[in-house]
This record gives C-alpha cells, structure tokens and sequence, in this order.
C-alpha cells in the first residue's frame, strides 16, 4: 500500500469535514519474537500491524481518533470522530500543529538484513545463547532466552504542507539464568538491542555477564547503617536520573511539577555532570530525521558542566512556554496522542577507569541494582533499595543487598565527584561508571 498517498489524501478528507487543521500519523510494521526455555522453542510470535491516528483542530479545539483498519470507510468514520471529539473539547489559543517542512539527515536508522536473514538462524542464536550461558558449572537454571525484532515505517502527513516518512529497524537478543546455593536463588540476565543485525554483540558475550549477574550476587552480607561513598554502575544510572530528565519536561516545567523548573541556566549539579539528548546518531534505536509530530530532530544538552541548559517540548507546550518545540514529540505508537519524550540519553564521559574510581573509594557501596523511581520530579528527593558490593580501601570485599539509599536531587547531582570513561554509547541511556561522594545508606 501507498501509505504517503493514503496520508495526504486524509488530511484532505479532514478538511473537508469540518477541521481546520488535520494531521496524519501512520505507522505500518512486522515484529518477530522467539523464545527459547531448556533448549526448546517455547514461542515464535511473528505479526504485521499498521494503524492510523488522526489528530484535528476545530475551533481552536484538538479531536484525536484512530484506527487499526486501513479500509477507506473505517478511516473516514474515524475522521468524523476527530472531527466530532474536538467540538466537545475547550478551545485554546496555544492548540497548533507544527509547521517546519525540514528533516534531519540520520544515517543508517534501516537494516535489510534483519528481513533477509533466515528464521532458522534467529532460533539458532537464541538457542546458542541459552547454552553459552548455562555451561556456567554456578548456574543451575534458565529462565530462557530470546531473540525479537521489528520493522516500522512511519508518515506524517499534515495540513500544515509537508509530508515525511522514514523506515526503521532494530532487533534484540538477551538471555535469563539462576544460580542457587543452599536456600538462595540469584538471577542475572542481559541482552543486546541494535538497528543493524551485524551489530548484535556475540552470544558468548552476552552469555558471560548474564550468568556473572547471577553467581557474583550469592552470599551476600549486610552492612550497618551510614553514610557512604555510592559508585553507580552503568547498568543503574537511569534508575537514578531518568527523574532528573523527567523534571526537565516542558510540560511539567509549566506545571509547576518540577523540581528543575526555575533552574534555567543555573548550576544545579557538579561540573562533572553533562547530559545530552540525542535524536540525530546514526545506527541509534533513539534516532529519527524528525520526532512523532514531524519537527526535524537534534542533538543537544539538557545539563551541561551541571547548569541547565534547555527542557523539553513538544509543538503545544512549547506555544504555551513562549518557544518552539525542540524535536521531542514523543507517542507511544498511532493509538496516542504525542506527548514529550527523549532521543538517546548520554552523559559525557570523564577520565577514570573503573577501576581508578573503585581504587580511590575508601569506604563505599558499587551499586548494581536498585529499586524505585529514582530522583522524584517533583519534590527531587531520592529512595529506593539498593545491592551491589562492599568496597573498603580500594577493594571490593562482598556482595551485600538488601540495603536502601537516600539523598537529595541537590546533594545527589552536586555530590558526583568521580566521572568514569566507560560509556557504551549503544545503550538507550548511555552511562559510564560515576561516583557520589557521600550517600545515606540504611542498612542493619
């Protein structure tokens, strides 16, 4: 089907009846699962979808519907739904659809190999995966592993006069094992997730820190209450300031739900501290030449050297904010309404090795995992359960759980006084290894 035809061809029937201003967002795709359990097939899942969201303004009055039938009649019948839906709703001035007509140049964002590549080896790797990872003599049991992958096209077509379309690709590869000793169960996991099939990192890899995640964490012990030196790793700084990002959304900025919402262009975290949004870098799951609603996509810093450097928005909250919107329209697929999200979260990497850090910490906690929200958005304090290792002088000594940590956004961000050079720019939210001075731990 010609979906760009299909789209313009919407937005003119919105027109016609009755909306000022139409928008169309198609989005048409295949995803594929496989699930492997005890060196078996437990499920293939492989489906192909596509639906429509229409989103109009009448009146000044925004009307959303959609439909997961390409049928013409379904879709004008949704149509007049929009059309009816805004004429119920309260007007506001700030209701538009954006109007920039450019996009962003992002390479590589599709893979033809993933379409290519035969089913049977897709299994083969999941099930490769399973016993790389089992022949660990400490792990006892699988909880399974599992290949997936997804194919997408997405078109914006809108009154405003332009019409953008873009193909995607991505594909995941992860597995979940047990070790037991005595009483105690540990579970570890891992996976990988890419655009490009070739960038998949190999089973083995994947498999060794799986099974590490799980036999590292048997025998732990618990440590008292205190105050202590926390080294996040990467596999635990979004539990931490995904809150911090959340607090820098334009739309709760004007709200007043943000902890973050009179701090433009003030120093609210340690110099050490930068962190950048990305929607433009090539071969990222992050990227696209241009967000949910059209606007071209950007790199740019949200926190930078610890000041605030920008928030984000979408086309509405930026009109009622008094700027534009900064690419990060956000849905979470054609059935919503764009809301505000980001690209690739990465903080800037520093000059320590992990090690360096772990060596100059006296006394401290090297946390792995940890339960909770993270930095609330809101009130900017910080809770949640905590495990990980004990270190003391420079030398990590036994894993220890069961443990809580607690702190201030203020004292947390400003506290970060070690940054590692660790980063994997491949991961969603990309960290290296940091360090807060001093951190309220509760533990015995």
């Amino acid at each position: 089907m010609n979906y760009t035809s299909l789209a313009e061809k919407l937005v003119s029937k919105a027109l016609k009846a009755g909306a000022d201003a139409a928008e169309i967002y198609i989005s048409a795709g295949r995803n594929l699962s496989v699930n492997i359990l005890n060196n078996e097939i437990e499920t293939i899942e492989e489906a192909d979808s596509a639906g429509v969201g229409i989103r109009v303004i009448a009146g000044g009055s925004i009307g959303f519907s959609y439909s997961n039938s390409l049928d013409l009649r379904a879709l004008e019948d949704t149509i007049a739904m929009a059309v009816k839906f805004a004429r119920l709703t309260t007007p506001d001035e700030n209701n538009i659809l954006p109007e920039l007509t450019g996009e962003t140049t992002v390479e590589d964002l599709f893979d033809p190999e993933i379409g290519e590549t035969s089913l049977e080896k897709k299994i083969a790797m999941a099930l490769e995966l399973e016993k790389i990872a089992m022949s660990d003599e400490r792990i006892t049991k699988s909880s399974g592993s599992s290949y997936g992958e997804s194919i997408a096209e997405i078109i914006i077509s809108s009154s405003s006069g332009f019409t953008k379309s873009y193909r995607a690709s991505g594909c995941a590869l992860g597995v979940s094992v047990v070790a037991e000793k005595g009483e105690q169960k540990k579970t570890g996991g891992d996976y990988c997730s890419r655009r490009f099939f070739s960038d998949l990192l190999p089973p083995d890899q994947i498999a060794v820190k799986a099974s590490r995640k799980a036999w590292e964490m048997l025998d732990p012990r618990m440590v008292k209450t205190q105050k202590a030196s926390v080294i996040f790793d990467p596999d635990v700084a979004g539990s931490l300031l995904r809150g911090v990002i959340s607090a820098l959304n334009g739309e709760r900025v004007l709200q007043g739900a943000s902890f973050l919402a009179s701090s433009m262009g003030r120093q609210v975290a340690s110099s050490l501290l930068t962190i950048v949004d990305d929607g433009t870098r090539p071969r990222s799951l992050g990227s696209s030449p241009f967000d949910d609603e059209g606007v071209p996509t950007m790199k740019r810093s949200l926190i930078e050297n610890g000041v605030v450097a920008g928030f984000l928005y979408n086309t509405i909250a930026a009109k009622r904010a008094g700027t534009v919107s900064t690419g990060n329209a956000s849905r979470r697929g054609y059935d919503s309404l764009p809301g505000i999200g980001t690209h690739h979260l990465s903080l800037a990497p520093g000059s320590y090795s992990r090690s360096e850090i772990i060596a100059a910490t006296d006394r401290g906690l090297l946390l792995n995992g940890v339960t909770g929200y993270g930095i609330d958005s809101v009130s900017g304090n910080f809770s949640g359960g905590a495990s990980g290792f004990w270190i003391e002088k420079g030398t990590i000594l036994y894993p220890v759980e069961g443990l809580t940590i607690a702190g201030s956004a203020d004292a947390i961000l400003n506290g970060i006084d070690m940054m590692g050079n660790d980063i994997d720019m491949n991961r969603s939210f990309a960290s290296p290894t940091f360090r807060i001075n001093e951190m309220q731990i509760g533990g015995r």
